[in-house]
């Protein structure tokens, strides 16, 4: 029997960064656990990125994931919050990494062809979707359904990014001129301009 390997799901977002973990063994998915990050909107910048921070290493320490993947930042045409999404993702993406993690990216339309077929649609569907493959979660926000759905995804695309991550690792010298770990992969581009 496989053994299986856990994955850590995350939905960036300054007000809610959402999570999920499962369990993959072959191909079979299990649901773990899931839920969000809040932070209170009155609160400084650095304190909000601050409680995300603190949050996901929490949840890195309580299920002990071995991989994780972040959803990609998609710009619109508000800059100011395109930027403030940008920072709660670099949150999203320091806490695994500083953990050990193999960090993986995936644009948002790559994530909703995993799940629901199409690369465009209503977050409803992630939603009822995302039960259907893992029939035991029930996910308390939107955020978490999505969080859960990147996990998926990653389950779905992780031959490929666990290789990427590899290569690159072997490819950059430290300043020692040694290989120096290096935990991003990203699909963020495959998935990018699809449907």
């Amino acid at each position: 029997m496989t053994r299986p390997i856990r994955i850590l799901g995350i939905d960036p977002g300054l007000r809610r960064t959402g999570w999920g973990v499962i369990d993959i063994a072959g191909t079979r998915l299990t649901f773990v656990a899931c839920g969000s990050v809040a932070t209170d909107d009155h609160a400084a910048i650095g304190e909000r990125l601050v409680t995300i921070h603190d949050g996901l290493c929490c949840v890195i320490d309580d299920f002990r994931p071995a991989e994780s993947a972040v959803e990609a930042t998609f710009v619109n045409k508000d800059a100011t919050a395109t930027l403030k999404l940008g920072q709660a993702r670099g949150v999203a993406l320091l806490v695994p990494a500083q953990a050990g993690l193999i960090v993986a990216e995936y644009a948002p339309n790559l994530v909703k062809k995993a799940i629901v077929g199409a690369g465009h649609c209503e977050k409803k569907q992630i939603r009822m979707m995302v039960g259907v493959l893992l029939p035991k979660a029930d996910p308390p926000s939107e955020d978490a359904a999505d969080a859960l759905a990147v996990a998926i995804c990653h389950a779905h695309h992780r031959g490929s990014a666990v290789l990427q991550a590899a290569l690159r690792r072997a490819e950059r010298p430290g300043a020692n001129g040694r290989p120096r770990p290096r935990r991003a992969a990203s699909l963020a581009e495959e998935g990018a301009g699809g449907e």
